[in-house]
């Protein structure tokens, strides 16, 4: 009974943590959504038929894109428990032969959804916290001229605590956001018991026969739409921190509720009173609980960009061991949770972002514009990539089943996405520039990164032969450990060859370390080290990581250790050898003039291996190398 109710307890926790992470974006949408589609792009009489036509596209969006897709099937595609975008290309890769055409053509599809996600989370913070203080326009006038200063004042405040973490903060997001979702139920609710007529709209009939009478008008509206499914992708993405249960539960029994009593009662508003289109959202509330509402929605708006944010920084971790981007600077700023983290390249790039995003649009209602088009984007390629994966994962009937649903929202998310491509010469151009700058970013790097591993192997020798000869006839040994950091197991390093060539002479034992990336978020410790030994002082270490780990080289070392008893690496005594490559044209180039130069600056600038792999810098020799590319 005890275990039953510590289980109920704990899971009740995570639902309420997931309610502060997972659903701020989505949970916020209502500020802005049903009035962007009745009056934004194509403003609509105010009639019953175009307010049930909407709200049930909105309804049946909700069911079938975030409900039937992420909640239902999308979340049964973890990777070891871990979710989003880069986890679930890791799992389709897995099905699939290492440099295919489908493999080559799925990875940049998944690396270009993941570079979408920076264009994303610029405009989620902005969109975000400029409508929740627009409702000061309603309490009076002579405060608007004070809501594009204030939202500055909020977005710097906000992007200046990422470098004090979460942690005490995010203590706080839970309880908050549970209050914000009560409200939301509470106002929409007292609506519609004023107008319960409004609850016709649940019937999809409605929706069905907005689109029939109104094609090319509801084509366009699908645009606005899709304001109301932003932050979908954020359930999958944070599946690792919750887990499924706890993201599904929070879904049906609290956030769909709340979200679905809120839009109908705004609809229900909208019927009784037309003129409220100006902000139906804020005018659901009395006038008394205006300015507690405008200050409540600000706080959510603030934990919906918070986890946007945070966002960015894994999406960022994961995209350097994956490969896709150079080492950068990466803060841990809790000492219990590894996923709390603080990159202030990211974080500064962002906050210059979302404030040139406010200055120039001015209006949440104008960032609607921009607003969904690299979201949709996203959800078009999770649909695609989800796909490959559960081709394999089920069989027989439920293969078939999920498979044909899987084929509905691909046409769903065809038919968003193409409504948002109409966006793009209105401000969705924005995100997508980013996206396009970003994978361009990436790719270089994963390019370049490969075209310099080839060269530097062709000019190494086999490592076998490399050590029998060394011990055969070695060198002058002097005392203690060197250890030779390489990306290449079968061959001799450069740093060492270099060594051996000005210095003469060889340590009293010698380690090969390899850090090697998996295609899993997580590898437990004891699947953590390999060491083998090549010959009587001569050691190969090869450490494997997930691609949601921090790589450290003393906690390899120190694991190593206790495995193998011949090997002590005494700080003192321990002395570790890295190549510094230096990027040079070649006389037949393999990279593009300028794709070569946004490699070379890119390499220049990436954080020191010292620091990205925790190595004490005291210690450390660096030998210089040109490679022609």
């Amino acid at each position: 009974m005890g275990s039953a109710t510590h289980e109920q307890s704990k899971q009740s926790g995570l639902m309420l943590a997931a309610l502060g992470v997972v659903y701020g974006d989505i949970g916020t949408s209502p500020l802005y959504t049903l009035r962007e589609c009745l009056n934004g792009h194509i403003p609509l009489p105010i009639n019953a038929e175009n307010v049930f036509g909407m709200l049930s596209l909105i309804f049946w969006g909700l069911m079938l894109v975030v409900s039937l897709k992420y909640v239902i099937i999308v979340l049964r595609a973890d990777n070891r428990g871990e979710g989003g975008i880069l986890a679930l290309l890791a799992l389709a890769l897995r099905q699939m032969k290492t440099g295919s055409r489908r493999a080559m053509i799925l990875t940049a599809l998944g690396i270009f959804g993941a570079a979408l996600f920076y264009g994303d989370s610029m405009i989620t913070p902005a969109i975000s916290v400029l409508s929740a203080l627009e409702g000061i326009g309603i309490v009076s006038h002579t405060f608007d001229p004070y809501i594009i200063p204030i939202t500055i004042a909020v977005l710097v405040g906000l992007f200046a605590m990422q470098r004090h973490g979460t942690a005490s903060v995010g203590k706080l997001f839970g309880p908050v956001m549970l209050l914000w979702f009560s409200v939301l139920g509470v106002l929409g609710g007292w609506q519609i018991v004023q107008n319960p007529t409004v609850l016709h709209a649940l019937n999809p009939y409605y929706a069905l026969q907005f689109v029939v009478d109104n094609p090319k008008q509801a084509f366009v509206l699908l645009g606005a739409v899709v304001l109301a499914l932003t932050g979908a992708e954020a359930l999958y993405a944070d599946m690792g921190h919750f887990g499924r249960p706890a993201i599904s539960r929070a879904w049906f029994s609290l956030v769909l509720p709340a979200l679905t009593l809120n839009y109908f009662g705004q609809g229900a508003l909208l019927l009784a009173d037309p003129t409220t289109i100006k902000n139906p959202f804020f005018l659901l509330a009395p006038g008394w609980g205006l300015v507690p509402l405008v200050v409540l929605a600000t706080i959510a708006t603030v934990i919906a960009s918070q986890a946007v944010i945070s966002g960015a920084y894994s999406m960022t971790n994961q995209a350097v061991h994956l490969g896709f981007s150079p080492r950068m600077d990466i803060q841990h700023t809790s000492e219990t949770e590894k996923g709390q983290i603080y990159m202030p390249g990211i974080n500064w790039f962002l906050l210059v972002a979302v404030i040139l995003l406010v200055l120039g649009f001015r209006s949440s209602g104008a960032l609607a514009s921009a607003y969904g088009f690299a979201v949709v984007c996203t959800m078009l390629i999770t649909t695609i990539l989800a796909f490959a994966v559960f081709g394999h994962i089920f069989s027989g009937w439920r293969k078939w089943l999920v498979c044909g649903a899987l084929v509905v929202l691909l046409v769903i998310d065809s038919l968003l996405f193409s409504a948002n491509v109409l966006k793009i010469a209105e401000g969705g151009w924005f995100p997508l520039l980013i996206g396009l700058v970003a994978f361009t970013l990436m790719m270089t790097w994963k390019r370049g990164r490969a075209l310099l591993y080839e060269r530097l192997l062709a000019g190494e020798l086999p490592l076998e032969g490399f050590v029998e000869s060394l011990e055969s006839s070695p060198p002058t040994r002097v005392e203690g450990v060197a250890v030779f950091m390489t990306a290449s197991t079968d061959s001799v390093p450069h740093a060492l060859l270099h060594n051996l060539k000005h210095n003469k002479v060889l340590h009293e034992q010698v380690v090969f370390l390899s850090i090697k990336t998996a295609d899993i978020p997580f590898v437990s410790k004891r699947e953590r080290v390999i060491v083998r030994r090549l010959g009587d002082t001569f050691f190969q270490i090869i450490a494997t990581y997930g691609f949601k780990e921090d790589q450290s080289v003393p906690e390899v070392l120190a694991q190593v250790e206790a495995l193998q008893a011949e090997l002590h690496f005494d700080p003192m005594q321990t002395s570790f050898f890295l190549s510094r490559e230096t990027i040079v044209e070649a006389k037949y180039p393999a990279m593009s003039f300028w794709r070569r130069k946004i490699f070379s600056l890119m390499n220049r600038n990436a954080t020191r291996a010292t620091q990205f792999f925790k190595i004490p810098p005291n210690r450390v020799v660096e030998m210089g190398t040109q490679v022609e590319l």
